[in-house]
C-alpha cells in the first residue's frame, strides 16, 4: 500500500497523519522554517497583535509593521489607554482598518476583565472583539502551548490535499482534524510549519510537491486528489474602483491631519464620485472609524476616544 493511501480520511483509519509524517514536518521546519520578527516572542500580547495583523494581510507586510506598532504600544495597557485615532495612525499600511479598532477594543476588554493579561483559554479568547476560531487557536498554540490547530487558507489547502477529501471538508470537520494532528509538545512549531508549507510550497497553483516534507503521505502529490483550480480573473475589478480603496483613501487623509484636527472632505476621490464617497463616509462613521463634525458633516476626523 502506498503511504498516501494510509492517511486516514481516505482509508478510514483513526489517525489522519501518522507520527512519522508529523516528525518529517517538524524536521523540515527546524531546518528551513521562515524567520519572522514576531516569531521570536512567546508573549501572548505580542502574538495576539501579530495574528490580528496577519488576518487578510501578507506576512511580509506584517513583518514590516509589527515592530513599530509594538514600540508604540508595548503592552496591553498601553494599547488600551491609547485613543482610537492613535491606533488607526499606527495601523497605516496594513489595510482592513476595522481590525485595528477591534484590537483596540480587545485590549480594553483584557484590561477590564482579565487584569491586563491575555486570557489563555479558547473560550475567553474567542470572546475578545475581532478574535474568532482561527486567531484564538493561533494565540492558544503559539503563546500558551495548547494542542490546537489554527486553520487559515494555507493550512486548509495543505490538510485537504494531504488527506484527499473528495469534497471540501466542512469547517467543523476540518477544525477537528487540524486539532487532532497537532504533535504533543510542539504545537507552536507545528502551527508555524503548516503555515510555512502552505505559503511557500503547497501553493494554490504550481505547488512544489518535490520540496514538501509531506509528499510521501500526500494523496494529492500521489495522484489521489484533483488538481488545484486556478482562480479566474474574469470578474476582477481594478482595485482603485472598489469601496475598499476609497475607504482606505478617506482614512489616510484623516491620518495625515494633525491629531484631533478636523478635515474638510468633499468632492470625488479617484474614480469615485461624490455620492460614492458619501456612502463610504457613512459606512465608516457607522463602524466607528471616523467622526463627523456636529455642525458641518463635511468635516471629519479619526475617532478621538
Amino acid at each position: 500500500m502506498d503511504r498516501a493511501a494510509s492517511t486516514g480520511i481516505v482509508s478510514g483509519m483513526d489517525e489522519p497523519l501518522p507520527p512519522e509524517a508529523r516528525s518529517a514536518v517538524l524536521a523540515w521546519f527546524d531546518a528551513t522554517g521562515r524567520t519572522l520578527p514576531f516569531r521570536g516572542s512567546d508573549d501572548p500580547y505580542r502574538i495576539l497583535v501579530s495574528e490580528v495583523m496577519a488576518q487578510q494581510t501578507q506576512i511580509s507586510r506584517v513583518a514590516e509593521k509589527w515592530a513599530a506598532f509594538m514600540e508604540a504600544f508595548p503592552s496591553v495597557a498601553a494599547l488600551a489607554d491609547a485613543s482610537s485615532a492613535d491606533v488607526l495612525r499606527a495601523w497605516r499600511g496594513l489595510g482592513y482598518n476595522r481590525r485595528a479598532l477591534n484590537l483596540h477594543r480587545a485590549a480594553r476588554v483584557i484590561v477590564a476583565e482579565h487584569g491586563g493579561q491575555v486570557p489563555s483559554t479558547l473560550a475567553d479568547l474567542e470572546r475578545l472583539p475581532g478574535v474568532g476560531r482561527y486567531t484564538s487557536r493561533a494565540v492558544a498554540s503559539l503563546a500558551f502551548g495548547l494542542p490546537v490547530g489554527p486553520v487559515d487558507t494555507n493550512v486548509r489547502r495543505v490538510l485537504e490535499r494531504v488527506l484527499a477529501a473528495d469534497e471540501p471538508m466542512s469547517p467543523a470537520r476540518l477544525q477537528a482534524v487540524a486539532d487532532e494532528v497537532v504533535p504533543a509538545g510542539r504545537p507552536a512549531d507545528w502551527t508555524h510549519a503548516l503555515m510555512d508549507i502552505g505559503a511557500t510550497i503547497c501553493r494554490l497553483t504550481a505547488p512544489r510537491c518535490d520540496a514538501c516534507p509531506l509528499q510521501a503521505w500526500c494523496a494529492y502529490a500521489n495522484g489521489g486528489a484533483p488538481a488545484p483550480v486556478r482562480p479566474s480573473a474574469r470578474h476582477a475589478r481594478p482595485f482603485a474602483t472598489t469601496s475598499r480603496w476609497v475607504r482606505g483613501r478617506i482614512i489616510d487623509r484623516l491620518r495625515d491631519a494633525p491629531a484631533g484636527a478636523w478635515t474638510l472632505l468633499e468632492g470625488p476621490i479617484g474614480f469615485h464620485d461624490r455620492s460614492a464617497v458619501e456612502r463610504a463616509i457613512d459606512a465608516l462613521a457607522r463602524e466607528g472609524l471616523l467622526e463627523r463634525h456636529g455642525e458641518d458633516p463635511r468635516m471629519l476626523r479619526l475617532p478621538a476616544t
